[in-house]
């Protein structure tokens, strides 16, 4: 695939890359069942190996896997701002530097350029003039021997596109200066008699600085420092350990002027012109934006739940009664991604918001039993335990019902996560849910009933649309 039709070396930038010292080299793997290591152990595997090639030959290698989900420039990134840009690159090296003096960061790099120069061919146009060859016939030839030219398209009949007859120089020419001003043009002088001049008559060779490149994100100039967790046994890949271990190397950092140094994590700094910042980027960002608009949409949920039940019922109380199992979702979502070595990604949380509804289905059918028992006997502690014993198979099938279905996907890199908190939430929950809701109501119930004989003047009577 070309980079430029990859979304992931769109967001790394590294399809922008052009020229003849800057190459990708993509592999592709064979099917998963076809294999024993996942992507991330071969990549990880095979990195040091390819590091220690690039560093042989005075190469940088980097190894990059698809993400499972959107891009980012790296794992870890480090957004330097500040009033001055050349500031900002004095301090990116220092922050580069506490990268590599932290151990298990690995494929450290920064957005700034080594100081680089360039050859011009300036045309002296009164040379030009006076051999009778106009300034853009010296440009054109010296940019076909530094770089050819497409003179003609080619048809051959056979070809759906036609193919283009380019005129260069060998590629060894083209490097060397002293042959491309050897080239010779043809001129004429004022009574038309023709002759050939060399290229190095026309033109003055300057040697001036490469132009640099200035990143901007937001419309401010900003300087990257990325890299990597290393990850492997017994060790953890999560960015966000290895920026705490960062922050104590960048909280020493010495700022270019001695202005102050901010840190932030969510936003870029509201002023940049009266100190230095550091924004934390990367899958941090994406980790943080996920989890907290998912955050905010289980709070919602939860709202909702409420007023709807709160509508069935007409009480305040008994909603809660109902919801009250959905926090025990935490005591089997969290142990079962640590007892299979798991981590908890953004599907888990989608896991734990199908839970809610789940739960609460399940809490449901339990007192809309006791309301119906109570119609019936009038007795509390009866309708709560024929409740729990009557509604205990069909809660428990539709369970396993579903915790069947998530079986399919447990083994799914991706909604690995959600697999796992249905299957531990489920059956947690389902259990607690049995023994909580029936003694929430029935406690709840009884202290009001109790409250009510207390009440001098009250006449008592069976309680049938709960609290």
């Amino acid at each position: 695939a070309r980079r430029a039709d990859q979304l992931n070396g769109l967001v790394r930038q590294y399809y922008l890359r052009t020229g003849g010292e800057v190459g990708d080299l993509q592999v592709n793997l064979v099917d998963k069942h076809a294999r024993d290591r996942k992507s991330h152990d071969i990549a990880q595997g095979v990195l040091p190996a390819l590091q220690a090639i690039a560093k042989r030959h005075g190469a940088d290698i980097k190894v990059v896997e698809v993400p499972p989900g959107p891009p980012v420039l790296s794992p870890i990134v480090a957004e330097i701002y500040g009033p001055d840009y050349d500031a900002q690159i004095k301090l990116a090296k220092q922050v580069r530097a506490a990268f590599e003096a932290t151990p298990d960061i690995v494929a450290i790099d920064d957005s700034t350029l080594d100081a680089a120069s360039r050859v011009v061919l300036r045309v002296d146009a009164a040379k030009a003039a006076l051999y009778g060859i106009p300034v853009a016939e010296v440009a054109r030839a010296a940019r076909l021997a530094l770089a050819g030219e497409d003179i003609t398209p080619l048809h051959d009949g056979s070809s759906k596109y036609a193919v283009p007859v380019r005129v260069a120089l060998a590629p060894e020419a083209m490097g060397n200066l002293d042959t491309v001003l050897k080239l010779r043009l043809r001129g004429q002088d004022a009574s038309g008699r023709g002759y050939e001049v060399a290229l190095a008559e026309l033109v003055r060779p300057l040697t001036l600085p490469a132009e640099r490149v200035i990143y901007r994100k937001d419309l401010q100039p900003v300087v990257y420092v990325v890299g990597d967790v290393a990850g492997g046994p017994g060790k953890t890949d999560s960015p966000l350990y290895g920026m705490f271990a960062l922050r104590e190397g960048i909280a020493k950092l010495a700022t270019p002027g001695g202005l102050p140094f901010q840190e932030h994590w969510i936003a870029q700094p509201s002023d940049r012109f009266t100190a230095f910042g550091l924004k934390w980027d990367g899958e941090w960002q994406v980790t943080y934006e996920t989890f907290r608009d998912m955050g905010i949409a289980y709070a919602v949920g939860l709202i909702l739940i409420y007023l709807l039940v709160v509508a069935q019922f007409r009480s305040y109380l008994t909603p809660l009664i109902i919801m009250a199992p959905i926090p025990l979702t935490i005591i089997g979502v969290l142990p079962g991604h640590a007892l299979l070595g798991s981590q908890f990604t953004a599907t888990s949380m989608i896991g734990m918001i199908a839970l809610a509804g789940i739960i609460v289905r399940n809490s449901i059918l339990l007192v809309d039993f006791i309301h119906q028992r109570l119609g019936e006997c009038g007795d509390l502690q009866q309708a709560t335990i024929d409740a729990a014993s009557v509604r205990a198979k069909p809660i428990v099938l539709t369970a396993v019902a579903a915790m069947l279905g998530a079986l399919f996907i447990l083994d799914d890199p991706i909604f690995n996560g959600l697999a796992i908190s249905l299957l531990f939430g489920i059956f947690v929950s389902t259990a607690l849910t049995l023994i909580v809701i029936p003694v929430l109501y029935y406690a709840a119930t009884w202290r009001q009933e109790a409250e009510r004989a207390c009440a001098p003047g009250t006449e008592v009577q069976p309680t049938h649309q709960g609290a």
